[in-house]
């Protein structure tokens, strides 16, 4: 028998760790290769880890709500085919001995950690706070109870709690006992006042109800009050007459779902119309870093898809300008399916340089979206109407019906300014507006 490490694989580039959110295997289960052991959640995407060998689950490393880094072990699994590491023959009798010294201990582990949790509630993630193992252990072993955990201010990413933090609590916890009586009467006051507040609980009336935020809601929540307190957010609208894209579409729609299986929608029409502008406008194709300027060698589309809990996520259309429009269409339906689905991967919402946004989905003729840091902009298209409209010919204006569309661009006004945004937007209209009624696909 062999033992293999699960190691949390790496999930993109920017992405470092990982929340172990459901453990699908228990101990002892058998496992085959490619058969997902666990499930982990980063900033907005869920995903499984598969097993890469047949074997048996012998131990989990790692607790639900755990924060793992990326190449870490987080389960062992025993394979058949090899053998474990066994002492040298002539080290027989002397390993047999460390071997009852090590089950010895372990059960004086075991032992121990029965006895702390008879004695101390264990610690639990609450909120938005993720404990590490070590925290906890660090805090059960100094008898940290959960609502002194809670009231540490952490210094790691997102205000979480780090070994140092821990440690320096207890040092200090550690220096007020050997305090003289007199001066511990002294300190007790401010030290109190300094104490966590307790959360005054929400007054519920009648038939009103509280509802807990999901994990993706809070982060959701946190981006875009942390997009607005960054960027100067303007505003720049043109009115799209999409007629010309309305009938095309009309007419092609059908041999397209017959030759390729899927359905042809307005949208890759629009990201190849986003695509091309950018390609005139580069400068509208960059991301602020303090007080740097990074222009995007490449033009990689986010492209706002909702979930099956009502939340929006942004997967990416890595080179977008290089497709043509049964690529642009092939790229959009996989990663709209797959987004309904859950089956997002790390990478696939990794990289954008420009989203855009449908609003008109949902009914709006028009939105002001907030920017998806450290983009510069984004453009939410609205819903398309039949409107009366006045018509321009050789022998002069008469009033028609034709299908119109909003386009609603947002930019940062730090580095784009409204020349640049409203050309760039109304070259997106130009490029609708021109569409070749002839055109194959």
């Amino acid at each position: 028998m062999a033992k293999f490490e699960l190691k949390l694989p790496k999930m993109g580039e920017s992405v470092a760790e990982a929340t172990l959110t459901n453990w699908l295997k228990e101990v002892g289960d058998t496992i085959e290769a490619d058969e997902a052991v666990l499930e982990i959640a980063t900033d907005k995407v869920d995903s499984e880890v598969p097993s890469e060998v047949d074997g048996v689950l012998v131990e989990k490393l790692f607790d639900v709500d755990d924060v793992v880094q990326v190449g870490q072990t987080i389960a062992i699994i025993e394979t058949e085919g090899g053998a474990d590491e066994t002492p040298k023959t002539e080290n027989t009798s002397k390993a047999t001995a460390d071997s009852t010294t090590e089950q010895a201990v372990k059960e004086v582990e075991k032992q121990f950690e029965a006895a702390k949790q008879e004695t101390h509630t264990p610690i639990e993630n609450t909120g938005d706070r993720f404990y590490s193992p070590l925290v906890k252990n660090i805090a059960a072993a100094e008898g940290i109870s959960q609502a002194e955990l809670d009231g540490i201010s952490g210094t790691g990413k997102d205000g979480r709690v780090t070994k140092n933090d821990i440690l320096a609590y207890v040092e200090n916890r550690s220096s007020a006992k050997t305090v003289a009586p007199a001066q511990a009467t002294a300190t007790a006051t401010p030290a109190a006042k300094e104490a966590p507040k307790a959360k005054t609980p929400i007054s519920v009336n009648g038939g009103d109800e509280i509802i807990e935020m999901s994990r993706m809601g809070k982060l959701i929540a946190h981006h875009m009050v942390e997009s607005v307190q960054t960027s100067a957010h303007v505003q720049s609208f043109v009115e799209c007459d999409v007629t010309n894209i309305w009938n095309w579409r009309n007419k092609v729609k059908a041999s397209f779902a017959k030759r390729e299986g899927e359905n042809l929608t307005f949208t890759p029409i629009f990201m190849e119309a986003v695509a091309k502008a950018l390609k005139d406008f580069p400068m509208m194709n960059i991301a602020v870093d303090g007080d740097k300027i990074i222009k995007r060698k490449n033009i990689n589309l986010g492209m706002a898809a909702a979930l099956p809990d009502g939340n929006l996520i942004v997967p990416v259309i890595k080179n977008a300008d290089q497709l043509n429009l049964l690529g642009m269409s092939k790229a959009v339906n996989d990663l709209a399916v797959r987004a309904r689905e859950n089956k997002l991967k790390p990478d696939d919402i990794q990289g954008g340089t420009y989203t855009v946004t449908n609003v008109g989905t949902f009914g709006s003729i028009m939105g002001t979206p907030i920017l998806n840091q450290p983009q510069v902009g984004i453009l939410a298209l609205g819903a398309i109407r039949k409107v009366p409209a006045v018509i321009e010919t050789p022998e002069g204006d008469f009033i028609g019906i034709r299908y119109k569309m909003f386009l609603s661009h947002s930019y940062d006004h730090r580095v784009v300014n409204g020349a640049l945004g409203g050309q760039f937007v109304k070259r997106v209209a130009d490029y609708l507006e021109d569409w070749d009624v002839n055109r194959e696909i």
